[in-house]
């Protein structure tokens, strides 16, 4: 009579029912090509973070200029924001020449590894990952105070939201986290909108200013003396005895802060479209000329209204702004909120650039193996998984740290994006000083400027601000560079140790005799299954072996051997009276092994049950004792797998289990 076998496929894990319900259906390798972004909505991801900084950038000097010079400090606002749009113009010229060159996303650490070598380049690397994560830190909090900001200017100095600044920060993250798990057209898609919005923001301000001053001749004043804003210097003698160029030098160090984000494109090239290079160019050069207008629109707003930074943060110099210029009747109402919430978007999403420029640049350095291998695997979503949980992670303890303080988180900022700037520069002016080419004496004058001036920004920022936070910083970035390393030379003497082969013929047994050890628990299907599995291989010898804890289950378990008539193999008992498992088999493994003639297999039965009763109801003892003699020679550990649940299903359903 013939029977048919009906099989049938395994049922998923309740924990990947879970991913699947929460991130969607797996993507498979053969899509990755279509997760590509179009320039508009590059722009809208990638430029977000650089261009979000405008909310920030001119406050973090004013906040130290006003304590000196006072109303002065709007004077000298200008000046220091034309010199940063003039680094930012060298800058933008420079990574024009990046994305042009090095087509394959990475930025500075590839421009880096390709001209000075694969260990200098981990500066490059330490450099943008400290930047990642504390751009997630930064833009997310400056994302919260323009909400508790506005808050504030609707609510009349209502401030009840400022204690949930750091629950707010930690809920934007995780959210940040969940959109870009769910892979790179999706996070597109839904980040790239208040990057437009935040533009139109600021082009309605500026519109209106210059509208309102051709009308009236001047702009609305901010209170400088307001309860909660800074405290004024002496702008009679502060801008000659308190204005010290070394607070000049601080105040732009924190200006600096506006063209963090610059190497987001040149670091993301892989997710453009084709023809890669050519699409980021264009989406390049369009982000630095919108972040230069708004920069300097920012300033000049300021400049005039004398909107002035608060100590606490709040309301920030932007939200006056918007205050200011749009007034206090129904339609200036609706005018700062839209503003407001724009802002909070743009800087939200800011936070969001890192979760595309970290993960592809930990997979780089991770493939150069200077980082573990883990991060160069693709997730359910095709996104690098664990990029983007360990910047999450981190993201969040830094925001927890500092309480979401984003002049505390200003001082570890700029340190790691100049720095990066510094080594793109320098790579590009060492590629052209090799070759012979149309323009490469321009080319070198503008790499060579770009990387002078941000080397000057880096010497800058860690002297004025080391004691603000910049040390930590200043202490990690070695250490970091120096663990870079450390791992890639396990990585290397792995490789070597492995890839040393011997003689021919070395794939041939060294071993006179092979024994095969069952290790026994009970008499059941799984050890049935271990004994058919140990006659298969036929060893020299096979040993059915019971290690004694329990003189009760022992004498049992004897009985039930004698008594059973499927077993053709003796069972024997050690006695283990001391209770330590694990090293009762070591000893037992290297006494049968000890005269170097004997190969030894030890075969572990391991009862799988049901995911979370099974962790509750059962013991795993096989792992652990498998791992106890993974280091002696000649010894190899076979782990059986005997699927109880499913057992226990065949024989509710009248079937009998095999073993």
């Amino acid at each position: 009579m013939a029977t048919t076998t009906e099989t049938t496929a395994p049922r998923d894990k309740v924990t990947y029912r879970f991913k699947r319900l929460l991130l969607g259906p797996p993507l498979i390798t053969e899509q990755l090509s279509e997760e590509k972004l179009s320039n508009p909505i590059a722009l809208g991801v990638l430029a977000s973070d650089c261009m979000s900084s405008t909310a920030y950038g001119s406050e973090e000097m004013l906040r130290i200029l006003v304590p000196v010079i006072g109303v002065a400090a709007f004077s000298m606002l200008m000046p220091l924001t034309g010199v940063i749009i003039f680094v930012l113009l060298l800058l933008t010229l420079s990574y024009r020449d990046v994305v042009t060159v090095y087509t394959r996303a990475g930025g500075s650490y590839v421009v880096a590894r390709e001209n000075f070598g694969p260990n200098v380049a981990q500066i490059a690397a330490v450099a943008l990952l400290i930047d990642y994560i504390v751009t997630v830190a930064v833009q997310t909090a400056a994302g919260s105070d323009a909400i508790i900001s506005l808050a504030h200017l609707i609510g009349k100095g209502y401030t009840g939201l400022d204690n949930y600044k750091t629950p707010i920060n930690v809920v934007v993250v995780l959210i940040l986290m969940y959109g870009n798990l769910r892979g790179i057209r999706e996070a597109g898609r839904t980040f790239a909108a208040p990057a437009y919005m935040f533009m139109l923001a600021v082009a309605a301000m500026l519109v209106v200013g210059v509208a309102r001053f051709m009308l009236y001749g001047h702009l609305p004043h901010a209170d400088v003396h307001a309860s909660g804003a800074l405290s004024l210097g002496s702008s009679s003698n502060g801008l000659f005895y308190g204005a010290t160029l070394f607070i000049v030098l601080r105040a732009f160090a924190n200006g600096g802060s506006s063209l963090t984000g610059l190497e987001a494109i040149s670091n993301g090239v892989s997710a453009f479209r084709e023809p890669q290079g050519t699409n980021a160019r264009k989406t390049l050069v369009a982000m630095s000329i919108a972040l230069a207008i708004m920069v300097f629109g920012v300033s000049t707003l300021a400049y005039f209204t004398h909107a002035i930074p608060y100590k606490d943060g709040n309301p920030t110099v932007i939200a006056q702004e918007a205050h200011l210029l749009f007034g206090s009747g129904w339609i200036g109402t609706v005018g700062l909120i839209y503003v407001q919430l724009a802002t909070a978007l743009i800087l939200y999403t800011g936070a969001n650039t890192p979760y595309t420029g970290f993960p592809f640049l930990a997979s780089f350095v991770a493939e150069d193996s200077f980082l573990p291998r883990q991060f160069m695997r693709r997730g359910h979503r095709l996104a690098f998984s664990n990029g983007i949980v360990v910047l999450t992670a981190l993201a969040l303890a830094l925001l927890i740290v500092t309480r979401g303080n984003v002049d505390k988180l200003v001082s570890l900022y700029a340190i790691g994006v100049f720095t990066g700037f510094t080594m793109a520069a320098s790579g590009l002016f060492a590629y052209h000083l090799r070759r012979q080419e149309a323009g490469r004496a321009w080319k070198m004058a503008v790499n060579l400027a770009a990387a002078i001036a941000s080397a000057l920004v880096v010497v800058i920022f860690a002297i004025t601000k080391f004691t603000e936070g910049a040390w930590l910083v200043v202490v990690l970035f070695p250490i970091g560079v120096w663990a870079l390393i450390r791992i890639n030379r396990q990585y290397r003497a792995e490789a070597a140790a492995m890839e040393t082969m011997p003689v021919p013929g070395a794939d041939r047994p060294t071993w006179r005799r092979h024994v095969v050890y069952v290790l026994v628990d009970s008499l059941d299907l799984a050890t049935l299954k271990a004994l058919r599995y140990a006659h298969r291989v036929r060893p020299d010898e096979v040993r059915a072996l019971h290690f004694m804890v329990d003189d009760k289950h022992a004498r049992q378990l004897m009985d039930n051997w004698e008594d059973t008539a499927g077993t053709t193999v003796p069972l024997e008992v050690v006695e283990c009276p001391d209770r330590r498992l694990r090293r009762a088999v070591v000893e037992l493994a290297a006494r049968t092994t000890s005269d170097g003639e004997t190969a030894l297999t030890l075969l572990l039965p391991r009862r799988t049950y049901a995911p979370v009763i099974g962790k509750i109801l059962h013991r795993g003892t096989g792992d652990a004792m498998a791992k106890a003699v993974e280091d002696l020679p000649n010894v190899a550990v076979t782990v059986l797998p005997f699927d109880v649940e499913r057992a226990v299903q065949t024989l509710e359903a009248g079937r009998q289990p095999a073993p």
